[in-house]
């Protein structure tokens, strides 16, 4: 017999079995689409990622991904092996540039990525989902299909939130890094998780008097060294603290408990990790495309396309997100600075100037400008609050007066000039007195929070304590002063963990504080000092009630820079309710100290920082003074104080 042509003989490979991929079945309608091309689609996340449904009597999972530039896009995950091939998306063609299909079988828990081949070259990429819900535990990096069932009991934290939120609300707030806050030392130091923090966060805010905590960001981030700055997964609270209904849990206690709950969001830029946002179809999708306007050289992190409206519809959607799902009171804009300045970290040449020649970054000052209209007209009980660190005018002005709209401003300017003047020997500072009241310029051309934040104790910086001057007990006499003096100046307050009981060590992500030094009386001093200022604070209307106006802050003296001595005067909306404080900055006391005062008779001495239940040296006025006849700082009546060394009084009209 004649030999078999082995062409013909071979035995041809079958042909992979396509997964069962339905195409009729979709969550986005021509209006979704069409707010999505135009840039108004702020509830993408209803609409895009991976969604549980039942489809007639087949329950599955509905995959929405935005690759414009891909060739195809396929899922793959635990339920096919982890094959790139046989679960494929279908192109809308409607010019959305959305890749879908529903999966039938596919349930929560499975673990997913998109398969993406670019049309740029035919290159390939596994991404994991810019929608995801959940993520695998770092190192992994694949989402996980997830529901966002939950039953809240916050209702009545929710029904009046817009109160304790509002400008003229007390706001004391507690910034905190979840993973390091407390850990477990029994298991080798690990991490709270987010129902274990729940109830030994909540027990501690209330217990120290704070209204809020601000979490880091708990978005999901593939290297914790970054603190949460880094972000992968904007809609995914990270997994290495729990799911995300932990994450609710932790959430709803807190408001239980009456504390407001603020996210540290960071719209700025992201990672360069290969399974994020970066080059996610094989093109700059979510970062513009020349590295003079998509790349930070200084964190060597991509930066947003904001001019591109599905980018601005991703990060919107991402802030909606937290404040609607998650309950969330506000949101700290991270690094507001670098998105306003096209020249931000960059040298000359290194930067594309705008259309008018300038170096302001015409679309990312749009998108915020969007994005806190979007805020606000969704969620008007909530507070939006930008980390700005230069003169950018009216940063926390509405947008329809020209402002970007915020409702808060942090004030670096406060914030440097105060540290660097309470560095200073008390020899030296009276002169340098105008680094102290300078802020009272500018102090309402803003809405500004003072914030002492986690930036101030780390990079060598030092704890907050090891700024202070002196021997130990002027150090801890120092920071007592510096809190007094911060609750007492305009504008709200957030300070760092452990700074409230001075801890002596530079903040470790990776270590828990030092809890351990509460049991000596100069850290418990000090923390007993923060306690009671923050339940005065909340308990005088004088304090916060007038915060962004001069109708809230009079001086009563500003020029005794010799003694290093500030008087001033804070009032309420009623302008008979006010309170009188008097700052010695120096460790040498001063008697006799003649003080204006604008309505005679008794002043009550409601703070000293100097009490001896704060580790102070006992001095102050027994309670208070009778005021007298005698005229001082253009008042008919004064009164004549002892200001104990390195400390901050507050008087108080009233009964003796």
């Amino acid at each position: 017999m004649p030999a078999k042509n082995p062409k013909t003989t071979k035995t041809a490979k079958p042909k992979k079995q396509k997964g069962d991929v339905r195409y009729d079945v979709s969550l986005l309608s021509e209006y979704d689409v069409y707010l999505f091309k135009e840039g108004n689609h702020f509830k993408l996340y209803e609409k895009l990622g991976s969604h549980v449904l039942t489809s007639g009597e087949v329950a599955g999972t509905l995959f929405a991904v935005w690759a414009p530039n891909a060739k195809s896009v396929t899922v793959m995950g635990d339920f096919n092996g982890w094959d790139p091939e046989t679960h494929e998306l279908r192109d809308r063609g409607d010019g959305s540039g959305v890749w879908e299909g529903f999966i039938p079988g596919v349930v929560e828990g499975e673990h997913y990525k998109y398969h993406i081949t670019s049309n740029n070259q035919g290159k390939r990429f596994d991404k994991t989902d810019p929608f995801g819900l959940y993520a695998e535990v770092s190192p992994k990096t694949a989402s996980i299909v997830r529901k966002l069932d939950y039953e809240w009991n916050d209702e009545d934290w929710m029904k009046t939130r817009g109160r304790r939120n509002a400008l003229d609300a007390p706001q004391s707030v507690y910034e905190v890094h979840l993973g390091s806050w407390r850990r477990v030392p029994e298991e080798v130091s690990r991490s709270l998780t987010y129902r274990e923090a729940a109830h030994q966060l909540a027990e501690y805010a209330k217990e120290m008097n704070f209204t809020h905590v601000e979490l880091m960001p708990v978005m999901e981030h593939p290297f914790y060294g970054s603190w949460g700055y880094q972000v992968t997964g904007f809609f995914a609270p990270t997994s290495r603290y729990g799911t995300p209904q932990d994450f609710m849990y932790l959430v709803d206690h807190l408001h239980q408990n009456n504390i407001g709950v603020i996210l540290d969001w960071v719209p700025s830029h992201f990672p360069s990790d290969a399974h994020g946002l970066v080059y996610f179809d094989g093109t700059h999708l979510y970062e513009h495309e020349d590295p003079r306007k998509g790349f930070h050289p200084e964190w060597k992190s991509y930066i947003f396309n904001y001019g591109r409206h599905e980018v601005r519809n991703f990060l919107i959607s991402s802030a909606l997100f937290w404040l609607e799902k998650y309950h969330i009171d506000g949101i700290r804009v991270d690094a507001v600075a670098s998105m306003l300045y096209l020249d931000y970290g960059r040298e000359e040449g290194e930067w594309i100037p705008n259309e008018y020649g300038g170096k302001e970054n015409i679309e990312a000052i749009s998108f915020l400008k969007s994005l806190n209209e979007a805020a606000y007209t969704n969620h008007p009980d909530v507070q939006t609050i930008a980390e700005e660190s230069t003169a950018w005018p009216m940063v926390s002005r509405p947008v329809y007066v020209g402002g970007l709209g915020f409702g808060m401003k942090w004030n670096m300017g406060w914030m440097h000039d105060t540290l660097d003047y309470f560095s200073l020997d008390s020899v030296f500072r009276k002169y340098h007195h105008n680094q102290l009241t300078f802020s009272i310029w500018y102090s309402f051309s803003e809405n500004f929070m003072l914030a002492l934040s986690h930036d101030e104790v780390v990079h060598g910086k030092g704890a907050l304590i090891g700024k202070m001057p002196g021997d130990e007990w002027q150090q801890y006499a120092n920071l007592r002063l510096l809190f007094g003096y911060m609750y007492a100046h305009p504008g709200k307050k957030l300070f760092f963990m452990g700074c409230e009981f001075g801890q002596r060590r530079e903040w470790n992500h990776d270590d828990s504080l030092e809890w351990h030094v509460l049991q000596y009386p100069i850290h418990a001093g000090l923390q007993r000092w923060v306690k009671d200022l923050n339940h005065y604070y909340r308990s005088e209307p004088a304090l916060y009630e007038v915060d962004f106006s001069n109708d809230g802050f009079e001086w009563v003296d500003f020029h005794d820079w010799e003694k290093s001595v500030i008087v001033f005067t804070r009032k309420g909306k009623d302008p008979a309710n006010t309170v009188i404080v008097a700052c010695n900055l120096t460790p040498v006391p001063r008697n006799n100290y003649r003080v204006g005062v604008p309505k005679p008779g008794y002043w009550q001495e409601a703070m000293n920082s100097d009490a001896t239940i704060y580790n102070g040296s006992g001095q102050g006025n027994m309670g208070g003074v009778e005021s007298v006849p005698v005229p001082s700082h253009g008042k008919f009546h004064s009164i004549s104080l002892t200001l104990p060394p390195l400390s901050v009084l507050f008087m108080k009209h009233g009964k003796k």
